[in-house]
């Protein structure tokens, strides 16, 4: 290992100055990931933590793998591939070429403006290109993969100043960009129809068409509550199953990495808000106001935006008091769009990226409160 630190180390400094320079930020950050950089950072803050970037993020994969595991034979499952190991690998080999290229892809914006700006590669699109292939359909063509990573990482995140920099997320910004830009590949029945193998509707679209109560509506495709806990639905790769999330989240909450606040507010402002529209909704016979408060939870987005997506370090509200103010309005902001919205039964990723450009504003508040307080207090 010491050789290989060696040729690394000589290597970076011919790199760095020869006619290949461009890939330095590229070279700096495989560098970076095998071994502890040799300087520290120019510039503030300075925080002496013993989770530096590096496993902050190898953390956020390790949690995410439970997610990738079951995801991927759930795309076989729904694919009608028989036997546990024949439809993981089936699922696996539609999920790795959509990661292959979100890496190369993103890698590659990545390392161009790190050679403009004159600096490595960020580990944080580590886990950005972990994040947005699990919230895609198995069926979304790889050309729009690439155009969606492109923007996450170029609109999301570099004109801004980087990783660190970014006011909102950049998987979802990405994924925001598919939705609204070619809606018919990532939403609705379509990517889940009798094509290439794939059936039926996703549980949020059977519920939103539905002319009879919810949970009927629900049962009549098939979707129960446990089917849906388990991940054997149809849906985004990564997103299905509850039970795997659940696990990726005990992982970050015993590391420290995610924020229990940001979780428990997200969950009890989605489950409040639920309830209300339910208690209200008993004059309607069908749609989603007839949905039981706790469905919400294991359907759709909600569980994996609100364990990976909403606590993003970043994106997030920094403040105690501000991270379940921040957590609170993504919960009720997705249910208010699944409800009032037809057209759009996810909400998850909206609501998330509305709490994004709110996070600024709610620590801004928290903490003159906090300052205002305390000048009382000294008075």
């Amino acid at each position: 290992m010491k050789f290989l630190e060696r040729f690394l180390s000589s290597m970076d400094t011919k790199i760095s100055e020869g006619p290949f320079k461009i890939f330095h930020p590229m070279f700096g950050a495989i560098n970076n990931m095998l071994f502890t950089p040799g300087h520290a950072t120019s510039s503030g803050p300075h925080i002496r933590d013993s989770i530096d970037m590096k496993r902050f993020m190898g953390i956020v994969i390790f949690a995410l793998i439970p997610s990738i595991l079951v995801g991927s034979y759930n795309v076989g499952l729904q694919a009608g591939v028989e036997g546990l190991f024949a439809a993981f690998m089936f699922g696996f080999l539609k999920l790795l070429p959509i990661i292959v290229v979100t890496y190369a892809v993103g890698l590659g914006w990545e390392m161009i403006f790190g050679h403009i700006n004159g600096h490595d590669i960020h580990e944080g699109f580590l886990v950005t290109g972990i994040l947005l292939p699990l919230t895609l359909p198995p069926t979304i063509p790889l050309w729009q993969v690439a155009i969606a990573v492109s923007f996450g990482t170029v609109i999301g995140k570099e004109v801004f100043g980087g990783t660190g920099m970014n006011l909102l997320n950049p998987a979802l910004t990405a994924r925001a960009f598919l939705f609204f830009t070619y809606p018919g590949n990532i939403s609705g029945d379509s990517v889940w129809a009798a094509v290439d193998g794939y059936s039926g509707a996703t549980p949020l679209a059977a519920v939103a068409a539905s002319t009879v109560p919810a949970v009927e509506a629900l049962n009549a495709n098939g979707f129960t509550l446990d089917t849906m806990f388990f991940g054997f639905t149809a849906g985004s790769i990564g997103e299905t199953s509850t039970i795997a999330i659940l696990i990726g989240a005990a992982i970050l909450l015993f590391t420290g990495v995610g924020s229990w606040r940001i979780m428990l507010a997200t969950t009890i402002g989605a489950y409040g808000m639920a309830l209300i529209c339910q208690y209200f909704g008993t004059d309607v016979a069908s749609g989603m106001r007839t949905l039981p408060a706790h469905y919400h939870l294991v359907m759709g987005g909600f569980m994996f935006g609100a364990v990976f997506m909403a606590t993003d370090p970043v994106s997030a509200a920094g403040t105690d008091a501000g991270k379940w103010v921040y957590g609170i309005l993504i919960g009720v902001m997705v249910i208010l769009i699944r409800v009032f919205n037809p057209a759009y039964p996810e909400g998850m990723m909206l609501a998330i990226l509305f709490g994004n450009v709110f996070s600024p504003l709610i620590d801004h508040f928290v903490v003159q409160a906090n300052i205002k307080r305390r000048l009382n207090h000294g008075k």
